[in-house]
């Protein structure tokens, strides 16, 4: 993708998406006011805060579908040598439908395809990769398995509008795995659930965030959620906005402990804002 558009700094290679300086308005609303933010390779990190706070506005800069107003937004290129940061900005549709195709995306209502689950897990192999039934549906088993939904047949031809929300949100991330990302984003995964099933996704991001033999990361983990309990299994890197900038970034328990006048109420009120997410 050119020289260019590379970050030069060595350093850079640990990181996966770095925004520098990013402002984001709607009209004469200002949402984003110069966010600053490095997600390193590997990491799960959660982004939080008060409703209108940025965080979804921040995600969608980040996934290209908005444009910054200033700023700008370095993602790793896996297609490169090290995978370089480039400049988003500066990448056309097909460079950065390259960039989507190492990135895997769980919308908070699932935004599953109408079909069967088979079709939901071959549609983006069959397009992007070129794949045929034969080589799809090992891959299908695979990521089933990891979400721990069922392989058979009959499971594979039932129509997604029959599934229950934990079995269409695990099949979400399983959609998702099946591009082997190096980078999976998560916007509100456990809203509307039931208290069982959000445990169970909870402990699905764990369990595909690492590889359990070698007790290693195998890709980055970006959360956006209100979900109090989902930050208190995981312990991620925790990031919180408010009035459009980061006021924290650090360690969930440092998070959860701290008497900021900012965090203290916004910490309170979690659930609250997590129920209201559901109902919304």
């Amino acid at each position: 993708m050119g020289n260019k558009r590379q970050a030069n700094d060595e350093a850079a290679q640990a990181v996966e998406i770095r925004v520098e300086g990013l402002c984001g308005a709607f009209d004469d609303h200002h949402v984003l006011r110069g966010v600053d933010l490095e997600i390193r390779r590997g990491e799960v990190v959660a982004v939080v805060g008060g409703s209108g706070c940025g965080k979804t506005v921040l995600l969608n800069h980040i996934l290209g579908l908005l444009s910054p107003d200033a700023g700008r937004i370095l993602v790793a290129d896996h297609e490169q040598s090290g995978a370089a940061l480039v400049d988003s900005s500066l990448l056309d549709d097909a460079e950065f439908g390259t960039i989507h195709t190492h990135w895997g995306v769980v919308f908070q209502n699932n935004a599953l395809f109408s079909g069967t689950v088979y079709d939901n897990i071959s549609l983006w192999l069959e397009e992007v990769r070129e794949l045929g039934d034969d080589a799809i549906l090992p891959i299908a088993h695979s990521v089933l398995t990891a979400v721990a939904l069922p392989t058979d047949d009959d499971f594979l031809n039932t129509d997604t509008n029959d599934l229950s929300g934990g079995m269409a949100k695990r099949l979400a991330v399983a959609r998702a795995l099946s591009m082997d990302p190096n980078v999976i984003f998560y916007d509100e995964p456990t809203t509307g659930l039931d208290p069982s099933s959000a445990v169970q996704i909870q402990d699905l991001i764990l369990a595909t965030h690492f590889d359990r033999k070698a007790g290693a990361p195998v890709r980055t983990t970006v959360i956006i959620t209100h979900d109090k309990d989902l930050l208190g299994r995981l312990q991620p890197r925790t990031v919180m906005l408010h009035e459009g900038r980061v006021s924290f970034d650090g360690p969930f328990a440092e998070f959860e402990s701290s008497d900021s006048p900012l965090i203290r109420p916004y910490f309170d009120l979690m659930p609250v804002l997590h129920e209201r997410t559901a109902q919304s």
